[in-house]
């Protein structure tokens, strides 16, 4: 991607925060194993991946991955960052967050997507509303549809 077509070629943008069991202060496990093998297929690219932990006395420390001293699976996404989140965000999302707690803030390209969104720019369309249906509603709205 070049720099003067990277705003023509950028695929939605989106985030999450998962708070984290207790103890843990970072992605492990399946779901990294999970991120990774999205990154690997091309399905997404990962913008940012920060980690906020909490204190019991509401102190906020926050790690970047580049800060993490073993990488592992996460070693695919470090050079696709883009550091997006500001530091108000990461404030903003500990105010939501319970004393001694840690979230994931993971922000990501739906690269799969880009194609259409560039077809959609260039015939002067634009976005003007986004959002998520629960997975729990839709599981229950199929359920509903077969009585």
């Amino acid at each position: 991607m070049t720099d003067a077509s990277a705003d023509e070629e950028l695929g939605p943008i989106d985030y999450i925060v998962v708070e984290l069991p207790a103890g843990q202060t970072q992605l492990t496990g399946e779901a990294l194993a999970e991120l990774a093998a999205l990154v690997s297929e091309g399905t997404v690219r990962v913008l940012d991946l920060m980690f906020v932990h909490k204190g019991e006395d509401g102190s906020i420390d926050v790690t970047e991955i580049e800060d993490l001293e073993e990488l592992g699976d996460l070693g695919i996404i470090e050079a696709t960052l883009a550091e997006v989140l500001a530091e108000q965000d990461l404030l903003d999302i500990a105010v939501a967050m319970e004393p001694g707690s840690s979230a994931a803030v993971l922000v990501w390209e739906n690269t799969w997507a880009a194609p259409f969104a560039v077809a959609v720019r260039r015939n002067g369309g634009q976005l003007v509303a986004s959002g998520r249906i629960p997975t729990q509603a839709l599981i229950a709205s199929m359920t509903n549809e077969g009585e």
